[in-house]
């Protein structure tokens, strides 16, 4: 991790509130009045939901996220991604819990903008001036805020973005004194700092349980948190989380006060407000509602950004199909990846159309992002494993983690048929997407037949030399899959010799290594025939875009500068003018043979594969290749041969 990065000043923890702690940082919108809605306002309910609430974010956010996990750091780059690249050699079944995790954050992406601007937005009807507003008005107004939202994506947050760290630390500022101001109602509610009233309320209190399904939603953000960890560095966000913490705590304490003081024995509902605007004098109404919708489009920023992130990464993990990726700013990390954009906006604006309103939303919220903090425990323990901890400490982090996290995902299930399906669909759907980008990756490995190359040199030298055989390029240049650099795929061998023979000068077989570190970038270089065969090796962090065009043009400068390589035309006439000469990329493109005998499931696995290629971005493209210089070949994909059939020849009279 970057010093500069992790250097902790007072802008840096102002930057930090700006990124991280959108989504979490909205949470006192909507938990407390999730938690109250229909049920009669005692002591026990809200003194024993304070301290759900308090410890949760203990337990939850502070000790498993901030102390723990962010100790998995990937050379500064934090996120469940990140974490399953530190561990996917130990298990390979590790992916399953990374793609459930990765799907569900992404889930959790469409709901997030929706609740959070809904519920800020919802503030106006607490006055009197807008008694008028009905939630069809608050609809309209959510999803034009939507459409401005991502419709500004493509132009990068880097000029805007300065202003999120002072808005988001006046957002909590604004928490703090609004909640401070109503501790002296009940000066009791100081209580909830025990965890005995939260054991007491799940325990003893009716249906108490099933009240974790909104205490849970306090802490939906801490697996962005996590994420964020590259933007903003370990110590920055350790330390502006203790002010975020207090300012939050000091908050919910606030409405809890307020709640006992003006609604003790009464049935708490719709027709009351939301007791986040209810602890606000008359006269910061209009104030507090645009901070809280600015605080709610911030945090909408944050989950979109992240989820260009995921997705980068998750195509450099080979978990996602190659998509086009823009860099709308010179900012770091900064990037805009218009399908994921146009996704997200009809998830969002599906979810604001369906549930309608904040109360119907934080009903169905949660559920997903229980699976995902479920699978970063599996991740982060087997990282545990890893660094050779103390199996007594691993142990106990999975009794603790697994019993706070199975029983947040038990009481979310309640949720399914409030709505946590639509999440749960989401989620799946796109979890179905990673699977098969996966496993047909697997499948089609089994095809792959790799030769040796030293057994294909004199023919391919012998190939070059032959001026009986019309030149295809001077350079010919070849996309391997083959790690070792002593092997070449057959298909290739094929390709240059067999299908229609291609003589050049000078070929080049270039193999895209990704690492499992974010941000490295290097290359090596084998003479395999001096001047004649030369295989070029990129080690690319998984963050890194593979502009192999641009990479590769810089790598044939330094062997020229170097003078290890002549990329002089051989062409007589072109030769004597030092003429460069011309560069052809060969791409595979496979296609499904129909003469495959596949299982139904992996049969039906590759026709989903084929059309998610179809609508992703090409080879050439995915390599970041100049079309121009690129000539596809086509090839049937034979997994499975269909066996052989009894075919009798028959004497015609």
């Amino acid at each position: 991790m970057s010093k500069q990065i992790n250097r902790v000043s007072f802008a840096t923890l102002v930057i930090a509130l700006g990124i991280i702690y959108g989504d979490i940082g909205t949470s006192p919108l909507y938990v407390l009045n999730a938690i109250i809605q229909g049920r009669v306002i005692k002591e026990e309910l809200i003194l024993g939901s304070l301290s759900c609430i308090i410890w949760t974010l203990t337990l939850q956010t502070t000790v498993k996220y901030v102390w723990l996990t962010l100790k998995a750091d990937n050379k500064g780059e934090g996120g469940i991604f990140s974490l399953y690249a530190l561990v996917r050699r130990q298990r390979r079944w590790l992916v399953i819990p990374a793609m459930i995790g990765g799907a569900a954050l992404l889930a959790d992406g469409m709901i997030t903008p929706p609740i959070s601007v809904t519920s800020a937005l919802e503030g106006l009807r607490q006055m009197p001036a807008f008694h008028f507003m009905d939630q069809s008005t608050i609809v309209y107004l959510v999803i034009g805020i939507l459409v401005i939202l991502f419709f500004l994506q493509q132009f990068g947050t880097e000029s805007i973005g300065k202003l999120f760290g002072p808005i988001m630390f006046i957002w909590f500022s604004m928490l703090a004194v609004l909640g401070s101001s109503h501790l002296i109602e009940d000066w009791g509610i100081f209580k909830a700092l025990s965890p005995h009233y939260a054991i007491e309320l799940l325990t003893t209190y009716p249906k108490g349980f099933w009240i974790l399904g909104a205490v849970f939603l306090c802490t939906t953000g801490a697996e962005a948190l996590y994420s964020d960890l590259g933007h903003c560095g370990r110590n920055n966000i350790r330390f502006s989380w203790i002010y975020v913490k207090v300012c939050l705590i000091l908050n919910y304490l606030g409405q809890g006060a307020f709640l006992l003081h003006q609604y003790k024995d009464r049935v708490f509902d719709t027709t009351v407000g939301n007791p986040f605007y209810n602890i606000m004098p008359s006269w910061f109404l209009i104030p507090g509602i645009i901070i809280a919708t600015a605080a709610a489009i911030i945090a909408s920023q944050a989950l979109i950004s992240g989820s260009y992130t995921l997705i980068s990464e998750s195509m450099r993990l080979n978990l996602w199909p190659k998509l086009r990726i823009n860099y709308p700013t010179e900012e770091r990390g900064q990037s805009y990846i218009p399908a994921i954009n146009l996704l997200l906006f009809i998830g969002c604006t599906g979810v604001t159309l369906y549930f309608r309103d904040s109360e119907h939303m934080g009903a169905a919220y949660g559920l997903a992002i229980t699976l995902c903090m479920l699978a970063t425990s599996i991740l982060f323990a087997n990282y545990m494993i890893s660094r050779r901890t103390n199996s007594f400490f691993i142990y106990l982090y999975l009794i603790v983690y697994l019993t706070i996290e199975l029983s947040f995902l038990f009481a979310n299930l309640q949720k399914f048929h409030h709505g946590g399906f639509v999440t749960l669909i989401m989620g799946g759907g796109l979890f179905a997407v990673m699977y098969v980008w996966f496993r047909a990756r697997k499948i089609k490995n089994r095809y792959v037949e790799f030769v040796r190359m030293e057994h294909y040199i004199p023919q391919i030298q012998e190939l070059s030399n032959d001026r009986t055989v019309p030149k295809s390029a001077t350079h010919l240049v070849y996309m391997t899959s083959a790690n070792n650099p002593k092997e070449i795929e057959h298909k290739i061998i094929y390709s240059i010799l067999n299908k229609k023979p291609k003589r050049a000068d000078i070929y080049w077989f270039v193999h895209v290594d990704t690492l499992d570190d974010p941000y490295t970038a290097e290359y090596s270089v084998e003479h395999i025939i001096p001047n004649d065969i030369i295989r070029v090796e990129f080690r690319l962090g998984f963050r890194i875009e593979p502009k192999i065009n641009l990479m590769f043009r810089k790598v044939v400068e330094d062997l020229v500068n170097n003078r290890e390589v002549n990329i002089t035309s051989r062409y007589e006439s072109l030769e004597r003018n030092n003429v460069v000469g011309d560069f052809q990329f060969i791409v595979m493109e496979k296609y499904l043979s129909q003469d495959n005998d596949l299982p139904f499931i992996e049969r039906m696995v590759m026709k989903m594969y084929f059309y998610l290629k179809e609508l992703s971005l090409s080879e050439e493209r995915g390599f970041g290749l100049d079309p121009s210089n690129v000539t596809i070949e086509k090839f049937p994909l034979i997994i499975s041969p269909v066996p052989n059939f009894n075919l009798q020849r028959i004497e015609v009279e």
